[in-house]
């Protein structure tokens, strides 16, 4: 099994003056080599698919001429109604075709910056290169997440990774961790618990039951917990109190209430499972998602500050949250699927960047008939779920498309 990965950008800090600098620079370079590779894939898809398009049209265009129009017409209206999902992002990508080429030399631009500053790495003092590195990293960034993200267009079938545990729980791996660190993080249940189960890889979580054993300070709620940058946070148990728990000091580094949130079962998923606070991540950093009596019990979703847990920006949707089955970020956008049972499909997106909404039709292959967490991990650009005593993956596609503005 090989999962797509999402090339994030780890860069160490810098400490010691010109080593530090210089594996921040070889990092930043690497990632440009890969964007680069990325951004010429690209490129090529649009090209094949601009020739299947011109295909298309010369066949119309040779069954018309044969004077046979009804033929024609036919296979025309057939041939746009499977493509019909395709066509309105395939144009939107054509007309950024050109933009993506900019984007390209963004990138070469940044690959000419970087040599230079390798070669004059002696020739500045420690403050001026530190500056350097970290405006170049700041924009590197930047361009990264832009390249990354996109629209989602499709969720593969069901991969079971494991099963064991409870009808209820969650696993996930930590998308900041550093290269080479695999981790795998299991919670069975969904109350009155407090035991984090921690594997060395994968490959040890699939086969193994050697594992690391992490008593929390207080029962977690729910299966919306989420590990990011070496940390847990999670909803404590009968309250809206969210925490973030160190997992290298074993200590609450952080804890704030998210006011207004109900709790206790007050404003679930469909589910139930005390599920009423949903804590996940994307591109963009951390999610609250959760629900409000001033918001008459529809959706709010809550962007956080990872170190302080304070709320940086907030939307209110107008869908309830007890219909909802499950939920997850992906760039952005919270996508919502209409069940956890049966058949299964996400259904509707709420796009926090334009403040809409929209109704889409995925399908969700939900294999083991019941679903208790679902979520995103933005670097291995998967969907990890909990399905009946299941741990599965689902790869999932985006369509990137790179607009004038974001340029």
């Amino acid at each position: 099994m090989r999962l797509h990965n999402c090339n994030c950008i780890t860069v160490p800090p810098i400490t010691t003056r010109g080593r530090s600098s210089r594996s921040n620079v070889q990092n930043m370079t690497q990632s440009i080599q890969v964007l680069d590779q990325r951004t010429q894939r690209d490129l090529q898809y649009v090209v094949k698919m601009e020739d299947q398009l011109r295909g298309l049209e010369t066949k119309f265009r040779q069954v018309e001429e044969n004077h046979k129009q009804n033929i024609a017409k036919q296979y025309k209206v057939n041939t746009q109604l499977n493509l019909r999902p395709l066509i309105p992002v395939l144009e939107e990508y054509k007309a950024d075709a050109r933009l993506v080429q900019q984007f390209k030399e963004e990138v070469q631009n940044l690959t000419s910056s970087l040599g230079l500053l390798q070669q004059e790495m002696g020739a500045y003092d420690y403050d001026d290169l530190h500056s350097r590195v970290v405006s170049l990293e700041e924009r590197l960034r930047a361009c990264m997440q832009k390249l990354a993200c996109g629209k989602l267009t499709g969720i593969s079938d069901a991969i079971t990774i494991k099963t064991s545990g409870s009808r209820f729980g969650s696993w996930m791996t930590d998308p900041l961790a550093p290269e080479g660190d695999t981790r795998v993080w299991y919670m069975d249940g969904y109350h009155n618990n407090r035991f984090v189960r921690e594997y060395k890889s994968m490959a040890d979580f699939m086969t193994s039951d050697n594992f690391t054993s992490h008593r929390l300070p207080h029962p977690w709620s729910g299966t919306g917990q989420v590990v990011y940058n070496g940390s847990i946070y999670f909803n404590k148990f009968q309250s809206n109190m969210i925490i973030k728990f160190d997992f290298k000091t074993s200590t609450i580094s952080k804890s704030q209430r998210l006011d207004n949130a109900g709790f206790s079962n007050t404003y679930h998923y469909a589910w139930g499972g005390h599920s009423d606070i949903d804590l996940m991540v994307d591109e963009g950093g951390l999610w609250a998602i959760y629900a409000t009596n001033q918001n008459a019990g529809n959706i709010v979703i809550s962007k956080l500050h990872p170190l302080t847990l304070h709320i940086i920006q907030t939307w209110t949707t107008n869908h309830p949250r007890r219909s909802a089955g499950e939920s997850f970020m992906i760039c952005g956008t919270l996508y919502v699927t209409n069940g956890y049972s049966g058949g299964t499909k996400v259904y509707y997106a709420y796009q926090t960047n334009s403040s809409t909404y929209e109704y889409i039709d995925i399908v969700l292959q939900n294999k083991y008939s019941h679903i208790s967490m679902l979520d995103y991990n933005p670097r291995d650009r998967a969907l990890y779920a909990w399905n009946n005593g299941h741990q599965v993956l689902y790869n999932v596609t985006l369509f990137h498309v790179i607009r004038s503005e974001q340029l």
